[in-house]
């Protein structure tokens, strides 16, 4: 367990560092948590605006990030206000 733990935080550390050098800085700000699982990408975006904003900023995204990583079948954004 500790193990799966250890891999899912060190895939949020590669998925924000992806998405940090890719969005535009009031959005990498609005971005409250990455979590992949089974194929599915999940961002979480500070606000239903700023989650309307980042699923456009997404679809221009989509295609590099599908080459750069086949194993993504599906990307979500969710509204996760940050604490």
């Amino acid at each position: 367990m500790l193990a799966s733990i250890a891999e899912q935080a060190s895939r949020q550390q590669y998925w924000r560092n992806w998405f940090t050098l890719r969005l535009p800085a009031q959005l990498r700000g609005r971005l409250t948590g990455i979590v992949e699982s089974g194929g599915e990408l999940v961002l979480f975006a500070a606000s239903a605006g700023w989650g309307v904003r980042l699923r456009y900023a997404i679809a221009e995204l989509e295609s590099e990030l599908r080459a750069a990583h086949p194993k993504i079948e599906r990307i979500a954004v969710r509204v996760l206000p940050a604490p």
